[in-house]
């Protein structure tokens, strides 16, 4: 396998609380890679760690190409102009400031405003701008849609889907479920500082068990019924309503999301 970041042993303590237990990890290049965890499972040291942010106890980290970092959280000072950091990053990588890349993140209309005066979807767009300044093999985005509003989150997706068709290798970090779900083609879920699971989003499935839910409307209200059994379970709720002379206005039936299976899986783990 053409590995572009291979961990191997990830080590990393604050005092008695063990962060990171020894995390062993393969990212593919081209491949758009997802890491999740609830808060206080390790997902950010890990990343930060990987990143070269933070420094880690023990362990090696072997790093693949170049790397572009958008941040979940940075700044830049209060009255620079975006434009007036891009031209900044692009001197500091030697690189060409790319036009193209700019007016589809929507730089073209905030490029003479001030830092201060962005909104947060802004500064987000920025931030990613900036990362990809320099045409990176590895792209870190820690929550990148975070703060965008629905157009702007249509327009990034599209823009990670065109890097990684040129061959770049995507790290995500999100809490958007149905976003890493769209995107990426593995997951792994850190669970106390160790993978409490890694694969596609299907294999995720097969793991937890293949789950179904139905949502049943009535003149009373919304119901909602987790099964593994649709036919008998649907066939069961049909006969108890019709005996109770309940009306049915509407059923909808859909398999478990994302989302509902790493919250299954996380709450395995803790058990």
């Amino acid at each position: 396998m053409n590995h572009t970041i291979q961990v191997r042993g990830l080590k990393k303590s604050y005092g008695s609380n063990i962060v990171l237990g020894g995390l062993n990890l393969d990212i593919e290049k081209g491949e758009t890679f997802a890491l999740l965890g609830v808060n206080g499972a390790g997902k950010t040291t890990a990343l930060e760690c990987i990143e070269g942010l933070r420094k880690y106890d023990s362990g090696t980290i072997t790093i693949n190409g170049k790397m572009g970092i958008q941040l979940q959280s940075s700044s830049l000072p209060a009255h620079i102009k975006p434009i007036e950091a891009v031209r900044l990053f692009s001197k500091w990588n030697r690189a060409k400031i790319d036009f193209t890349m700019l007016n589809a993140l929507g730089m073209k209309e905030i490029e003479k405003k001030q830092y201060i005066q962005l909104s947060t979807g802004q500064k987000r767009r920025l931030h990613l701008a900036l990362a990809l300044i320099g045409d990176p093999d590895i792209i870190f985005l820690d929550e990148p849609t975070a703060g965008l509003d629905a157009l702007g989150r249509v327009s990034l997706h599209e823009l990670i889907r065109k890097l990684k068709s040129q061959g770049k290798t995507i790290v995500l970090a999100s809490h958007d479920m149905a976003e890493v779900e769209n995107l990426c083609d593995r997951i792994v879920i850190l669970n106390n500082g160790n993978i409490a699971f890694c694969g596609t989003a299907t294999e995720l499935t097969d793991k937890i068990g293949e789950k179904y839910f139905i949502h049943i409307k009535t003149q009373q209200g919304n119901s909602t019924f987790e099964t593994d059994n649709i036919e008998d379970t649907l066939i069961s709720l049909l006969h108890k309503l019709k005996q109770k002379g309940i009306h049915i206005l509407d059923i909808k039936v859909d398999r478990g999301t994302l989302e509902q299976h790493f919250i299954e899986m996380t709450r395995r783990e803790t058990e």
